[in-house]
């Protein structure tokens, strides 16, 4: 659905560019960015994922129910992203805080064990003694932005460039 609203947007606004698409996702969001650049790799060019739930069968029972039902023998296979990993084709910024509380880094380990075996060039950033809200984290969106100028817009990111923890809006949890 993603792609068929882009490619809809871009019929409308021909300045928008399809051959340098990147995605972006945090948690559920890192799960999904990951799983677009394995399955999409015609179409995604580069994906920063950050503390994705890579295996619903490792996460909260009823968010992988939530989409996949039931666990029933081996019915969650498909949605693992370690078994999607030989599709990378672009690249992909895999990142994880060590004190996760939420999501295990162990998720992203999984991914980066299956692109070693793979043999898929990738990048990675282990945020020591960030736990799963680190996605406010000014570093974290240096880098984030960084690796998008640096793949999508083929330049170089402006060296030491520092975000004001100030004008970093707040997380707003919503129920």
């Amino acid at each position: 659905d993603h792609i068929k609203g882009l490619r809809q947007l871009a019929e409308r606004y021909p300045y928008m560019d399809l051959t340098r698409v990147g995605i972006f996702g945090h948690s559920g969001g890192g799960f999904a960015s990951t799983k677009a650049i394995f399955t999409y790799p015609e179409f995604y060019k580069v994906a920063v994922s950050s503390a994705g739930n890579h295996d619903q069968r490792g996460y909260l029972a009823g968010w992988g129910e939530l989409y996949n039902g039931l666990q029933d023998g081996d019915n969650f296979s498909a949605q693992a992203n370690p078994s999607l990993a030989s599709g990378l084709k672009g690249n992909l910024l895999l990142v994880a805080g060590d004190m996760d509380d939420n999501v295990h880094m162990a998720m992203t380990m999984q991914v980066i064990d299956a692109l070693i075996k793979a043999d898929k060039d990738f990048d990675m950033l282990i945020l020591p003694n960030r736990n799963h809200a680190f996605s406010r984290d000014v570093y974290f969106i240096r880098k984030l932005w960084d690796y998008f100028v640096l793949h999508l817009l083929g330049a170089q990111p402006p060296e030491g460039y520092a975000i004001n923890p100030k004008d970093v809006p707040p997380l707003e949890l919503r129920f």
